[in-house]
């Protein structure tokens, strides 16, 4: 009966918890250096994401990715999630630098 008692308080607890999305700092330089361009913490999966105005990074750092993050160049076809990512990452954290030429303009994951 205790048995059962911990394993329901503890399921409640977990479920009770906030869920919390992965982490995204944008930067004005490669290889995730140089100015903060943004900030975007605790973000929700499966929304694409991208700055106002159309504003785009040389790169993107991201932490606490569940399963996959996709990054869409900047350039009208990729713009909002579109046409395929130029870049997937598995989940964790890491630094994506945008493609030669081009800055990243959105990104979306889950």
């Amino acid at each position: 009966m205790q048995l059962n008692v911990a394993l329901v308080t503890g399921a409640i607890l977990i479920a009770a918890s906030p869920v919390l999305g992965a982490s995204f700092v944008w930067f004005a330089g490669a290889d995730c250096t140089g100015t903060v361009i943004a900030d975007v913490p605790d973000f929700p999966t499966g929304d694409c994401f991208g700055l106002p105005n159309r504003a785009t990074a040389k790169s993107i750092s991201f932490s606490g990715v569940p399963s996959v993050v996709e990054f869409f160049q900047s350039g009208g076809g990729h713009d909002q999630c579109t046409n395929g990512p130029f870049a997937t990452f598995g989940g964790g954290s890491g630094c994506a630098n945008g493609p030669n030429g081009f800055n990243i303009e959105s990104f979306i994951y889950d």
